[in-house]
């Protein structure tokens, strides 16, 4: 059975507090990207809240942790979804699976081979691997499997074309030598090739495509604040 995919068919055609660097963009560059450190800060996937609401959006969950007296320091859409927004592929969250990883071949970004799963342990260390390297140990407290990967071992996706047409704002999460982990939304639209070509010049091996089209950032410390959209997983750094 084909699945209908929100974010696919629209596309398809601390930072400064709690130890975050943000990774400024200078005049000629059209991407905004940040590191976290997953050993430092309070990195974690959101989807519902305690009564089983869906988040949706980013300003819903801002002003959720508000509720609770926490901050949201920095937040991005963290994956595909369908129409009802549930997530696309494997979603783990606090250990427990919610959804299960999807093998099946199929049309759009997410379907393009290999695609992957971006992960946390218990331990918050990072990962990211093609979603058919990826194994459950019983130790991971978030997964979010989406596609195309961007790097693979430091290689461009085999699919992905130099001076392709094929532009759209786009997101997406690398790792960097020393562990912590780069995200990246375009704020204009980019092609694949170009996008990828973002993270391997920050010098990651693995980076994972999240969505486009509909992605949104939240990066206060730069004045770039979207708490729009209508999203499936969020994901985010409180304190």
């Amino acid at each position: 059975m084909r699945v209908v995919i929100l974010s696919i068919l629209i596309t398809f055609c601390s930072l400064v507090t709690g130890g975050a660097r943000l990774a400024a963009p200078r005049a000629d560059e059209s991407i905004l990207g940040v590191v976290v450190d997953p050993q430092k800060q309070d990195l974690r996937f959101y989807w519902k809240d305690d009564s089983g609401q869906l988040f949706r959006s980013i300003g819903h969950l801002k002003d959720w942790l508000g509720q609770r007296h926490k901050k949201l320091v920095f937040a991005m859409n963290g994956g595909m979804f369908r129409a009802d927004n549930s997530p696309v592929g494997l979603f783990v969250q606090r250990g427990i699976t919610v959804t299960p990883m999807d093998t099946a071949a199929g049309e759009g970004n997410f379907y393009l081979q290999p695609n992957g799963v971006f992960y946390l342990t218990r331990d918050r260390k990072a990962g990211i691997c093609p979603a058919k390297a990826f194994r459950d140990t019983g130790q991971i407290t978030y997964a979010t499997q989406s596609g195309p990967m961007l790097l693979i071992g430091g290689a461009f996706h085999p699919a992905f074309r130099k001076g392709s047409a094929n532009v759209n704002i786009r997101n997406g999460v690398g790792i960097l030598p020393d562990h912590t982990l780069l995200f990246a939304l375009s704020t204009e639209p980019v092609n694949f090739y170009d996008f990828a070509a973002y993270f391997k010049s920050r010098g990651c091996l693995d980076a994972l495509y999240l969505d486009g089209f509909v992605s949104r950032a939240y990066l206060p410390e730069k004045d770039w604040t979207q708490t729009d959209g209508n999203f499936g997983v969020i994901m985010g750094v409180e304190e």
